[in-house]
């Protein structure tokens, strides 16, 4: 089923001025819920490397622009190579102890956004690096009891934007979409899919989804669901970009189809490797190089040295090619997002940006887009071995 689009103007007040004349919105899935096709999210930067008026002015930028849409858990889009090359890691380091959402979270109060006008989404699964065997996971304890905890960061009460809804000694602090950010074989699925009932029922999240989950998981989600008459997910939040597109296509999307399941995708551009900004080594100013303390940083890296890394860093230098014979003015980054983006099964795109340029940058994605033919979209599949 591909996906309906609802058109969104907005102009920027501020320079730098932005080309675009609107935003794009397709809906989750076959939830009624209508999200952006470009969303904004924290990961490592916001109340890590990036704090302050900066992320004020940064989510002001994207809110002006028609992003309304902020996921505001960390996505470890590395987790699952570091996983599979048993590289160290610490959760405490992945997660920045949930700063991530303290810091977007206070950002939305002092603008004054009206509670409503906001799509938040966040994650349930590795906690903030507390050590008892309960402080990840999906259990039922661990999957409310975590979800309370983003809450109190969050602070995102219906209050705070004095809208109708708002009341004394009632409690409206909610999410949007939870995400289950990595299945549990641990706990039983009916256990898993009961507890994120229990959040909706008690008004903590509006929807749940997934994250990284199998196309199995996913249907085993569906089946307790429906015998047991439970909220279903409604939405997976899987890598994909360029160079990582084998499991969401040929995993992935026959269960999409199947159900209409929405995707909020992470790391569509690999963590900046397909913008070719390490095409000729680690630049003093990047994510990488700030990061540096950080293991699995250090681990990505080193693999930008190995023969798989270096063959990486060969195709985004051809698609370096296919912008600038194809296009005037357009960046290896914004091919890359708009050949995400052409893709249906895409619902929308979880961004990250360190700056309110690199923010534009990102969007004028959406001026690519419709230019993007299918036979440079082929020619871009051909260079990823699609």
């Amino acid at each position: 089923m591909t996906p309906r689009y609802a058109s969104h103007c907005f102009c920027l007040h501020h320079e730098p001025t932005a080309i675009l004349q609107g935003m794009l919105f397709r809906r989750l899935g076959t939830s009624g819920l209508q999200v952006p096709i470009i969303s904004l999210g924290g990961w490592l930067t916001y109340g890590r490397t990036v704090n302050g008026d900066l992320v004020k002015d940064i989510i002001k930028y994207a809110f002006e622009a028609g992003i309304n849409y902020f996921d505001t858990g960390f996505y470890l889009y590395v987790l699952a190579y570091l996983l599979s090359t048993k590289s160290p890691f610490t959760l405490a380091e992945a997660y920045a102890n949930g700063r991530s959402e303290i810091e977007m979270g206070r950002v939305f109060r002092d603008l004054g956004i009206r509670r409503s006008d906001l799509i938040i989404s966040t994650k349930v699964f590795f906690g903030t690096g507390g050590k008892s065997p309960n402080d990840r996971g999906l259990s039922r304890k661990h999957v409310i009891e975590g979800t309370l905890q983003s809450l109190e960061r969050l602070q995102m009460d219906y209050g705070m934007s004095r809208t109708p809804m708002s009341c004394a000694n009632t409690d409206l602090s909610l999410v949007d979409i939870l995400f289950a950010h990595r299945p549990d074989p641990n706990t039983p699925m009916l256990e898993i899919v009961r507890a994120f009932n229990w959040l909706i029922d008690q008004g903590k999240t509006l929807y749940w989804g997934t994250s990284e989950w199998s196309a199995a998981q996913i249907q085993e989600a569906f089946d307790v669901a429906e015998k047991h008459n439970l909220h279903a997910p409604v939405a997976e939040q899987p890598l994909y970009n360029a160079l990582q597109q084998h499991r969401f296509k040929k995993d992935l999307v026959p269960i999409f189809e199947k159900y209409g399941y929405g995707t909020t995708i992470y790391s569509p551009l690999a963590s900046s490797l397909l913008a070719g900004k390490y095409n000729n080594g680690i630049p003093p100013d990047s994510r990488y190089a700030k990061n540096a303390d950080i293991s699995y940083i250090k681990a990505l890296v080193d693999k930008l040295d190995s023969p798989e890394g270096k063959a990486q860093i060969g195709k985004v230098q051809a698609l370096e090619a296919v912008a600038k014979d194809n296009f005037k003015g357009v960046t290896t980054a914004q091919l890359a997002l708009a050949w995400v983006l052409k893709n249906p099964r895409v619902s929308t795109m979880i961004t990250g940006a360190t700056s309110t340029e690199q923010l534009l940058e990102n969007l004028n994605a959406l001026q690519v887009l419709p230019n993007l033919t299918e036979e440079i979209y082929n020619q871009i599949n051909e260079i990823f071995d699609a």
